[in-house]
């Protein structure tokens, strides 16, 4: 987002000292960080990610990668990059055993990250000496997470996210591009060692071992389950568990999250609708109820087809046949085929006489990809 040039002239010689930086931000809850302008290796890492394939559906990353990676092609003029980083950190109670729950990220508990830090990064944008400077919260062509580290906050670790001695794997980023000159950061040392513990969690392998740094999102539980837009691949149903927005496998696991304190952010505290919710009453939302409790929230992303998509699969996975009536309900009576097909899915991968009958009797839907999943589900039975 750019911010409006207001009337004051931008002094080229204007500097801030890293110090002065940090101490703006920590006032607004923020840890900051500067790197000079010009692009570094992570350029060449793009264009050969973006090469493979890797970034699978999501488009706009192909969009001139070389502004991307160079934000003088952003904002003419440009010196230096403002890094932040705010945790979001929460700790969680134990899920109930006498129901099947879902499984949301944990950045997405609260209120959508992206207004919560883009409020702290503009008030910081406006107290630089730059009148055109750029702001952004994950919706700019920055490398955030490369910038992060050659900003001195963390550093980007095996599974492709920040890592930081004080908050762990559990902080949002936000950048800013300006014209002032910034001392710059001493950047971060990477600290991942020689642990894998990243790469031995992750169930679909979107994390190769032979090649850790980087991510196939075709095959990452967290795009699957929100930038994905389609059916998801059934190769890849089972492996994806019950979670139904995003995943926190491979953070979980992060040992330097042992010293990660909670998020004194109001607006990141976990709603209580989104903690643990039973998989089932999910299932039964209509458009009004998805609206009202999303609201806010990121999880707006997926809609609300894309939601019980992820509820079907999840249900399919938690393995209780007393969810097979909601399903067979799903299947004959929602309206997003979508949803339908995955809930014959999940009838088939939860099995008996009743999910049967249910699937043979959704052979007859109007829709072609549904009568697609109804009969893939009969021949898994």
């Amino acid at each position: 987002m750019a911010r409006p040039v207001g009337a004051s002239e931008f002094v080229t010689s204007a500097f801030l000292s890293l110090d002065q930086l940090r101490a703006r931000a920590r006032e607004l809850g923020l840890d900051a960080g500067a790197s000079a302008a010009p692009p570094g290796p992570e350029q060449a890492r793009l264009l050969e990610w973006l090469d493979e394939g890797h970034h699978a559906e999501m488009r706009w990353l192909e969009r001139d990668p070389e502004r991307r990676a160079d934000p003088r092609r952003v904002l003419d003029g440009a010196r230096s990059v403002v890094s932040l980083s705010m945790n979001y950190f929460v700790p969680l109670p134990e899920p109930p055993s006498d129901r099947a729950v879902g499984r949301i990220a944990r950045y997405a508990l609260g209120d959508d990250y992206h207004d919560v830090l883009l409020d702290k990064v503009k008030a910081l944008a406006a107290t630089l000496p730059d009148d055109l400077a750029r702001y952004y919260v994950d919706t700019g062509p920055v490398l955030e997470k490369p910038r992060a580290q050659r900003a001195g906050l963390g550093w980007v670790g095996k599974h492709t996210n920040c890592v930081s001695r004080g908050d762990g794997s559990w902080w949002f980023i936000g950048d800013i591009i300006t014209r002032a000159e910034i001392e710059p950061s001493e950047p971060h040392q990477d600290r991942c060692g020689t642990c894998t513990r990243c790469l031995d969690v992750c169930p679909t392998k979107a994390i190769r071992s032979d090649r850790p740094y980087s991510l196939d999102a075709r095959l990452c539980i967290s795009y699957l389950t929100i930038e994905h837009r389609g059916p998801i691949p059934r190769e890849l149903r089972p492996l994806i568990g019950t979670w139904i927005y995003g995943c926190d496998l491979c953070l979980d696991v992060c040992p330097w999250n042992k010293f990660a304190e909670p998020t004194r952010e109001a607006r990141l505290q976990p709603r209580d609708a989104l903690v643990h919710p039973p998989l089932e009453e999910l299932l039964g939302w209509d458009q009004a109820t998805f609206s009202r409790v999303m609201k806010g929230s990121p999880i707006k992303r997926t809609k609300r087809r894309g939601l019980l998509r992820n509820v079907c699969v999840a249900l399919g996975n938690a393995g209780d046949r007393g969810a097979v009536p909601t399903l067979a309900r799903t299947l004959e009576a929602e309206p997003e085929p979508l949803v339908r097909g995955h809930a014959a899915w999940a009838l088939g991968a939860l099995g008996g006489d009743d999910a049967r009958a249910a699937l043979e009797r959704g052979r007859s839907d109007a829709d072609p990809y549904v009568v697609e999943e109804v009969e893939a589900a009969l021949a898994a039975l």
